[in-house]
C-alpha cells in the first residue's frame, strides 16, 4: 500500500516495488535522467489508485477514469495515466493523475511504451507540455465551465432563464431531494435513452457511464412530481490534497413530460447545497467543440476547422450547441481544453475516440 507523507508532495513507496526499479534507464528531452518505466505486470490496487485520485484528482474527468474498460499506466510514488485502447491505438483521457511536477516524467515513460498515443480532454498546461516537450499538436477540443460559489446568485439578466425554470418547477409541484436509496432511476434512464439521437447505447469514454462500480462521494439529486421520479443529476467529486474541492454533474436524465427547466432546478438546488457546505466552486464540466476564434501555432488548423464544422452541422449526432447554451446560462468562467496528437489530421485517433465513445 501507499501512504501520503504530510511533509512531501510524493508518496511513500510501496514494498512491492523495490527502490532499484525507480533509478536511471531513460532520459527526458532535456537530457535529465529519470526513473525507468515499470515492469509490465505492475498495477496499483484500487485503494492505491483512489489515494492518487484524492490527492491529485483536480481534473473534472479524474473520477471518470474509474469507468469500466479503462486501462492504466501506473508509476509508483508518482501517479498514473488512464487510457483506453482500440484497434491497437491508445487514447488517453484527461491529465495524468499526479503532481504537476511529475507530469513530464510519467508522460515520457508512457510514450516510450505507446509512441503514437493520442490525448483528449487535457488542460492547457498539459497541452503546452505535449507541444513544447514532445512535439505534439495541441488543438483545442472544447471548454470547461467553473462557477464561483462565493459570489453565486440568481440575479442578472443572463440568469433570467434560471429563475423562470425554477419558478415553473415550483408551480408544477416538483420536489427536489438528495438521496442515495432511489432505484427507479434505471427505468427513467431507459426512457430518456429512447429520446436520444443515439438510442440503443450509452455514450462512454468522454462521458462516464451512469453505472459505476465505485461511487464513493458521488452526490445524487432527484426530482419528484407526486412521488413520481421525473429527473435526476449525479455529481462526481473533484479532489485536491485529500479533500473534495468541487463537484461536476456527469449524469443527468429527465422524463419527457417534465423536461423543461428540471435540469436548471436540479443544478441550482445542488449548487445551493454545496455552497452551504463551504465549497468555493462547482465545475459544470466540458462543452465539447466549443472553440475560440483564434488558431494558435501549436494547433492543427485542419483539425480545428473540422471541429468547427462538426459543431455547426453535427448536432444530429450529439447536442453540442444545446449543452453549451445550458452551461452558459450559469455565467461561469471558461477554460480551454485540448486534444494532443502527433499528426495534423489524426484520422485513426479520431475514429478510435468516436468508437470508444460508443457513437457507432
Amino acid at each position: 500500500m501507499f501512504m501520503f507523507n504530510s511533509s512531501s508532495k510524493t508518496l511513500i513507496q510501496s514494498k512491492y516495488v523495490p527502490a532499484a526499479n525507480m533509478t536511471s534507464g531513460w532520459v527526458l528531452p532535456d537530457g535529465k535522467e529519470k526513473a525507468e518505466p515499470l515492469p509490465e505486470a505492475f498495477a496499483f490496487s484500487f485503494e492505491e489508485r483512489m489515494a492518487y485520485i484524492k490527492k491529485y484528482g483536480s481534473h473534472c474527468m479524474s473520477f471518470s477514469t474509474l469507468q469500466p474498460g479503462m486501462r492504466f499506466f501506473d508509476m509508483p510514488g508518482k501517479g498514473f495515466i488512464a487510457y483506453m485502447q482500440k484497434w491497437g491505438s491508445q487514447m488517453v483521457l484527461s491529465d495524468p493523475v499526479c503532481h504537476e511536477d511529475d507530469r513530464e516524467m510519467i508522460i515520457a515513460a508512457f510514450m516510450q511504451k505507446f509512441k503514437r498515443a493520442g490525448f483528449v480532454q487535457i488542460t492547457e498546461p498539459v497541452a503546452r507540455l505535449m507541444h513544447e516537450r514532445f512535439g505534439y499538436y495541441a488543438t483545442q477540443f472544447g471548454v470547461e465551465t467553473i462557477v464561483d460559489m462565493e459570489n453565486w446568485s440568481l440575479s442578472g439578466k443572463k440568469k433570467q432563464i434560471l429563475r423562470t425554470s425554477l419558478n415553473q418547477t415550483r408551480k408544477s409541484g416538483i420536489v427536489i431531494r438528495e438521496c442515495c436509496e432511489e432505484n427507479r432511476h434505471h427505468a427513467l434512464s431507459k426512457e430518456w435513452m429512447s429520446t436520444r439521437k443515439i438510442k440503443n447505447r450509452e455514450i462512454g469514454f468522454l462521458i462516464r457511464p451512469m453505472v459505476m462500480d465505485h461511487e464513493e462521494e458521488t452526490r445524487k439529486f432527484f426530482a419528484y412530481h407526486e412521488d413520481k421520479l421525473v429527473g435526476f443529476v449525479f455529481f462526481d467529486p473533484i479532489y485536491k490534497d485529500g479533500k473534495v474541492i468541487s463537484y461536476v454533474p456527469n449524469i443527468s436524465r429527465f422524463s419527457n413530460s417534465f423536461r423543461q427547466g428540471i435540469f436548471y432546478s436540479l443544478l441550482i438546488c445542488a449548487m445551493e447545497t454545496f455552497k452551504k457546505e463551504g465549497l468555493k466552486e462547482v465545475n459544470l464540466g466540458l462543452s465539447i467543440l466549443v472553440l475560440d476564434d483564434q488558431d494558435k501555432t501549436s494547433e492543427s488548423r485542419v483539425l480545428k476547422s473540422i471541429e468547427r464544422l462538426v459543431y455547426r452541422y453535427g448536432n444530429f449526432i450529439y447536442n453540442f450547441r444545446g449543452i453549451a447554451f445550458t452551461k452558459s446560462r450559469f455565467n461561469g468562467k471558461t477554460h480551454n481544453f485540448y486534444c494532443a496528437h502527433r499528426w495534423p489530421l489524426p484520422l485513426i485517433k479520431l475514429l478510435t475516440m468516436v468508437k470508444l465513445s460508443n457513437v457507432f
